[in-house]
């Protein structure tokens, strides 16, 4: 049997899960796995809210792939270009020339990237919440604007330092805007110069409902939830312009705002272009239930790809319906995509794709949230009881599941860290601010 070189695109939930499981259900002789990510670890997506709040130490959000995936080789770079008629991908690594890996099976997993819009000072102004770097600036970045707007005079200073606007009101964007008003309001017992209502958190969503997956029932009550706390919710809103930081918002409000977090939606990674792969009209890898990548009826051998970039038909759901890009799906679409290619290698035909979506669980911050599991309805500590038990289930490896409780256990008895650590973003500017500058030479050279 000739050893297969399988190439996995990506190490995120898909990437990861797949590359695990092929490495201990496939011998060394029949396989080698490479998985090609630009960073060294997995981001537990679900767990960034609780990481920007504090609840949870950033580094535990995250999954080291070296220390997972010790049978495996890892690759820290970027797949730039997939030539699949070639079995061939042009790998860009994080230092030195680009080369191409060629391979005999290929798992595409690259993931999403956040959809935005051309709206004027978005690019400039806002800010995502999808990566770990992002929820550790969040943070950083809303303590210290608690310290400007305890230091400030100017009454329009603090206004602009105690808004924050988030944008999208699907999981990030509610779980987001929850745990921060969460933490921030917590903070203020360290602040006399300032109060609760001193604070102003905006939720702009263009459609009529939030959490479309708990259920119009858990959507409503996640809004008077948020209403009864303060926040401003603005539905069938969309943001029209933030340039210079002022905000302004189709139903004809303008504010200035100095945090502005994006998180309406998501899109097929654009590398995903440069690919000779098949996709549909929104981007994404077009696939059987099989996870083989389609061609119209023709299976495009070796090819293989799920999670957000993959348009996977859901055979649980009417016709014509393709599984939502969740973790719940990526994780177990991995597990089968694995052992349907070592069921291939072996010359065994491969097993469609088949779940019932489970449900959904939200957090709105501590000891609050909202679920809709199997048709039963949670809210309160409950629902947010099981947000935390679910989760803690799903983040891959031991090492981390007893980091990530053991943080939890510590915050029942100490008080939560509201310190920013803003310096972190940039590290060389005391540094720099005090080194001399070499003076220029003057006259002929010697």
């Amino acid at each position: 049997m000739k050893r297969q070189r399988i190439l996995v695109v990506g190490a995120g939930h898909v990437g990861l899960y797949a590359a695990l499981h092929l490495s201990r259900k496939l011998r060394s002789r029949e396989a080698e796995v490479i998985v090609v990510d630009p960073q060294p670890h997995m981001t537990y997506q679900p767990f960034l809210p609780e990481a920007a709040a504090g609840n949870i130490s950033p580094r535990h959000s995250v999954v080291p792939l070296r220390r997972e995936l010790r049978r495996c080789t890892i690759v820290t770079g970027e797949v730039t270009r997939i030539d699949h008629a070639r079995r061939v991908a042009m790998v860009q690594p994080v230092i030195g020339p680009a080369r191409e890996e060629p391979y005999d099976q290929i798992i595409v997993a690259p993931g999403s990237v956040s959809r935005t819009l051309p709206i004027p000072g978005l690019k400039e102004n806002a800010v995502g919440f999808k990566t770990i770097g992002e929820a550790i600036w969040l943070r950083n970045h809303v303590l210290e604007q608690l310290d400007i707007a305890a230091a400030t005079a100017d009454p329009h200073t603090r206004r602009c330092a105690l808004t924050f606007v988030f944008v999208g009101g699907g999981y990030a964007g509610i779980e987001a805007l929850a745990e921060m008003e969460d933490m921030a309001r917590d903070a203020l017992r360290y602040y006399p110069e300032l109060h609760p209502e001193d604070m102003r958190w905006v939720l702009v969503e263009a459609t009529r409902r939030i959490l479309p997956e708990v259920g119009p029932d858990m959507g409503a009550y996640t809004v008077r939830q948020l209403v009864r706390r303060g926040l401003d919710i603005r539905l069938d809103t969309r943001l029209e312009s933030c340039a210079d930081g002022l905000v302004k918002l189709s139903d004809g409000d303008s504010f200035a705002a100095d945090t502005i977090v994006w998180t309406a939606g998501v899109k097929a990674h654009p590398m995903l272009e440069r690919t000779d792969l098949p996709r549909d009209d929104r981007g994404r890898v077009t696939c059987r239930a099989t996870l083989q990548v389609v061609d119209g009826d023709r299976v495009v051998e070796g090819a293989w790809s799920a999670g957000d970039c993959a348009a996977v038909p859901d055979l649980t759901g009417p016709p014509g319906a393709f599984c939502s890009p969740s973790a719940q799906h990526a994780v177990r679409q991995a597990r089968r995509m694995a052992d349907n290619i070592r069921a291939v290698i072996r010359g065994r035909e491969p097993v469609e794709y088949r779940h019932r979506y489970a449900g959904s669980v939200a957090s709105l911050g501590l000891h609050k949230g909202v679920a809709q599991v199997y048709g039963i309805k949670l809210r309160g500590w409950p629902a947010w009881f099981m947000h935390r038990t679910y989760h803690m289930s799903r983040i891959p490896s031991l090492n981390r599941k007893v980091r990530v409780v053991v943080d939890w256990t510590l915050a029942l008895f100490l008080k939560r860290e509201v310190v920013s650590l803003g310096q972190l973003h940039e590290p060389r500017e005391s540094f720099s601010e005090v080194t001399p500058a070499v003076p220029a030479r003057s006259g002929r050279p010697g």
